[in-house]
């Protein structure tokens, strides 16, 4: 994902022209950008759309990230908060499982997803897309932060294939790179739900009878209100946000440390 201060996109390639106003530039759209507003328009006007807003306190996850960073890029991955939302998604699907999930019109059923395949936004030159990282549940944190980067490398040299961006059961789209405080993500139809990461930012946090400072990351659950209801949403965004407080302690009452 492109970072915070990032030059400008450079002027964009078309054909001059003059509408009543002045001069304009007619930019065509390419197959990528076509094909997402299609999809986009599609999603917006078939789903009610609900966005629920949560934080995280992840003060404690940004020190275990930085401890371990190194590590990982000796091994030839980048160790990212996205890491870790994912593994937390993995055990936040067991609890809400119909999270990961699609809505199949046709036979009016909610398809449960027994398999964990995710899909992550990033943002290219050409456009938008959304490939898939496939078995979440079965990787370790290091193979995320290995596989990850390369999916998004291959995203960007627009190497995906088409079944790189298939099968996915709920979305992932990280904008803190980029700053903001909220944003309200458009589900990745026919997904049910998908989940918005801003930029995280240190808040004063009432605790033990004083304001401290506390690195919080705002969350945005977009969900399909047709087969999600707002307290059903409202308990998973709340699991994700504490599991992110506290993401050891969920994964040593399994016993299985990633």
């Amino acid at each position: 994902a492109p970072v915070a201060g990032a030059p400008m996109p450079a002027a964009p390639a078309g054909e001059e022209g003059q509408d009543a106003y002045g001069p304009v530039i007619y930019e065509p759209m390419n197959a990528i950008r076509r094909k997402t507003a299609e999809h986009l328009a599609h999603a917006w006007s078939s789903i009610p759309h609900v966005t629920h807003f949560d934080k995280a306190d992840i003060t404690e996850l940004e020190e275990v990230r930085k401890r371990y960073a190194k590590k990982m890029e000796a091994a030839g991955g980048r160790l990212t908060l996205i890491c870790f939302v994912l593994k937390v998604l993995v055990e936040a699907f067991r609890r809400f499982p119909k999270f990961n999930a699609t809505v199949d019109l046709e036979h009016q059923r909610l398809v449960l997803k027994r398999y964990c395949h995710i899909g992550v936004a990033v943002d290219t030159p050409a456009g938008l897309v959304v490939p898939v990282l496939r078995d979440v549940d079965k990787k370790s944190i290091l193979e995320l932060a290995v596989a990850l980067p390369a999916l998004a490398e291959k995203a960007r040299a627009r190497k995906l294939a088409l079944e790189d961006m298939q099968g996915g059961g709920f979305t992932v789209t990280n904008l803190g790179g980029l700053g903001g405080t909220g944003f309200t993500p458009i589900i990745n139809a026919p997904e049910v739900a998908i989940l918005g990461m801003s930029r995280s930012a240190m808040e004063p946090v009432y605790r033990d009878n004083a304001f401290l400072p506390r690195l919080m990351l705002p969350l945005s659950l977009s969900y399909d209100h047709r087969v999600i209801d707002g307290a059903d949403a409202a308990r998973f965004l709340r699991f994700v946000a504490e599991a992110l407080e506290n993401p050891w302690a969920m994964w040593m009452e399994k016993g299985n440390m990633p």
